[in-house]
């Protein structure tokens, strides 16, 4: 069977006159006249000193004044080929083979427009604050709005003209169109990010893990670091393996700094940080840097009545104990040689990497004067000293610097009969005394002060002979006699 192609083409049971009246609505459709208040599309077919000549797909051309393009400078903003909203301008002249639009007006209702879907859907703006009015700031939207002094910030400001000229974003909180009426807050926008960042931050934390943030504050206990919309702590003790007082001594606000989460409570949405912990532990080479016997330099940072605290370097610490200051027995408390802030070259006594202590040694820098101590004093020969310490049994004489003798009870007289050192002698008095016996090894030395004087019994007897008759004085009773 044969088909007639033009029945196919203008369809079965279709009057050619009404088939070819729709044609001709359908070519020239986009010829008939715009809505009132329509924007449309419009490209920039020429820019000349006083009009912009556009095609808004309409029969004619549209003609809109240079004025709404050119900036306060002089600057045209719009050359060909340039695509901009348009509406038609029926409010003014119309210009001779052309139809009068407005981009103004275009603008104005596209703002609105986007104002609109902005408030319906909790929309961010952005807009650019003009100026101060009463009560608030203008900010120019697409469309001049107000934003309350109180909407300005999340946190009160103490002026806002540091705001004016800025370009910021905002939230619609109330709009009427009819009225042209327009407040917008610049607070909730910026609350909204805070808390989009700062979910972004607490979905990818992690204990353990390394951020970067900037020290937003300093308090005597630490510092608070802003991770990106929310803050952690940074304990003062977590600064830095070294000595901090006060976390002011390495931090200033708005420094950047890399920083370990060491822990995270997401719930309560409370985070601690370490900045210590980010960076190489200093004892991993103590060992290597401090030898025992080696001679090393460092800092006094604290003094307790055991000892000082020298800082080898950041974050390590050596201990003086009282004892290793001097070979003298008479220090009583660390102050009397060293002082904090004193740099002092020690001994390294010890290492213990696994405790974190190394011991130190001062009076090391010198011999021990013991091991010379015989080769400088004979038994029999006469020294001079000072009374150090009194007791019971007899007295200490220091007779140099780290060495002292004992001089026993029976030692201070040949004739009385002393009981306690503090009958004959005197803390800090100068007195002689002989030497009786060296003991190196044991760091002993006994001293004698009735040796100067003669035995009286050795003196007696060389006088006196059995038999002899003598006069004397009965000095004590006994059962068994009578001591004469």
């Amino acid at each position: 069977m044969a088909v007639n192609r033009d029945e196919v083409r203008k369809g079965p049971g279709i009057p050619p006159e009404t088939m070819n009246y729709e044609q001709l609505i359908d070519d020239y459709s986009h010829f008939a006249p715009p809505a009132e208040g329509e924007v449309l599309q419009g490209h920039v077919l020429k820019v000349t000193p006083n009009e912009v000549i556009v095609d808004f797909g309409y029969k004619s051309e549209g003609l809109i004044p240079i004025q709404q393009f050119t900036q306060p400078d002089g600057n045209v903003t719009v050359q060909p080929g340039d695509t901009i909203d348009v509406v038609i301008d029926r409010g003014g002249a119309e210009p001779e083979g052309y139809i009068l639009l407005s981009h103004e007006k275009a603008s104005r209702l596209r703002s609105w427009d986007n104002l609109e879907k902005a408030y319906r859907e909790r929309l961010l703006v952005s807009g650019r604050v003009l100026g101060r009015i009463k009560g608030g700031l203008a900010v120019d939207v697409g469309v001049e709005a107000f934003m309350p002094g109180s909407h300005a910030d999340e946190h009160p400001l103490h002026s806002l003209d540091g705001l004016i000229g800025q370009d910021v974003a905002v939230k619609v909180v109330k709009l009427n169109r009819r009225r042209g009426n327009v407040v917008v807050s610049r607070r909730l926008a910026v609350e909204e990010e805070h808390q989009t960042r700062k979910h972004a931050v607490l979905d990818t934390l992690s204990e353990g893990a390394l951020v970067t943030g900037v020290v937003k504050g300093l308090t005597e206990y630490g510092a608070f670091v802003d991770l990106g919309g929310i803050d952690g702590l940074l304990h003062v003790s977590d600064i830095s393996h070294g000595r901090v007082g006060h976390p002011s001594e390495a931090l200033n606000i708005g420094d950047e700094i890399t920083v370990k989460v060491l822990k995270f409570d997401r719930e309560k949405e409370r985070i601690s940080l370490g900045l210590k912990q980010a960076q190489p532990d200093p004892w991993e080479h103590a060992a290597a840097h401090f030898t025992v016997d080696s001679r090393v330099i460092g800092r006094v940072v604290s003094i307790t009545d055991y000892g000082a605290f020298v800082e080898l370097q950041p974050g390590v610490e050596g201990l003086i104990h009282v004892s290793e200051m001097t070979w003298s027995r008479r220090l009583k408390h660390p102050s009397k040689v060293v002082k904090v802030g004193d740099q002092v070259e020690a001994v390294v006594l010890g290492v213990q990497t696994k405790d974190r202590r190394i011991s130190l040694g001062i009076k090391q820098l010198e011999p021990d004067p013991w091991t010379t101590v015989e080769s400088r004093y004979s038994i029999g020969s006469v020294v001079e000293g000072r009374v150090r310490k009194l007791a019971d049994f007899g007295a200490f004489i220091e007779i140099e610097e780290g060495i002292d003798g004992l001089v026993h009870v029976s030692d201070l007289s040949w004739t009385k009969r002393v009981k306690n050192a503090a009958e004959v002698l005197k803390k800090g008095q100068m007195v002689q005394a002989v030497i009786l016996s060296i003991d190196a090894h044991n760091r002993r030395l006994s001293l004698g002060i009735k040796q100067l004087q003669p035995d009286a019994w050795e003196t007696f007897f060389r006088s006196h002979q059995v038999g002899d008759v003598v006069r004397g004085r009965a000095c004590r009773a006994a059962s068994f006699g009578v001591f004469v």
